[in-house]
């Protein structure tokens, strides 16, 4: 029987850290690194509309990132919007992690599969709610 290795989230920060992934667009999901496919037009096009969006909505009550990665169990997704507590300054050491997290959004075409199958149990997990 075969036995995959998991990496742990200081695995991933060391391989970062020492610029193994330098070259490459990944994440982090449940201990398993996978590359992150390049965004097509109307993707970008559906984040950026969706997220000035709320912008315009919160007034600045909540922060609103655009495709940043969270900090979760053993995962560092990177969602195609976040909306957390605090500001830009409240993450300059670390990233946003579940109790920090108001809403998670993931814009899915080609992606649908991964998000369904792979990225909504690993926020479920962390207690990030599904609406």
């Amino acid at each position: 029987m075969e036995t995959l290795a998991k990496w742990t989230l200081d695995d991933y920060h060391r391989m970062i850290a020492s610029g193994i992934l330098d070259d490459r667009r990944v994440e982090l999901l449940a201990g398993k690194i996978y590359e992150i496919t390049p965004e097509a037009p109307l993707h970008t096009f559906c984040g950026g509309n969706l997220a000035d969006y709320f912008r315009d909505r919160l007034n600045r009550q909540a922060f609103v990132r655009e495709a940043r990665l969270i900090t979760l169990i053993d995962s560092e997704p990177e969602p195609d919007i976040a909306i957390v507590r605090g500001s830009w300054s409240d993450y300059r050491e670390r990233h946003p992690g579940a109790n920090d997290i108001y809403l998670v959004v993931e814009i899915s075409n080609s992606s649908l599969i991964k998000d369904l199958e792979q990225k909504q149990p690993i926020y479920a997990v962390a207690g990030i709610s599904e609406h």
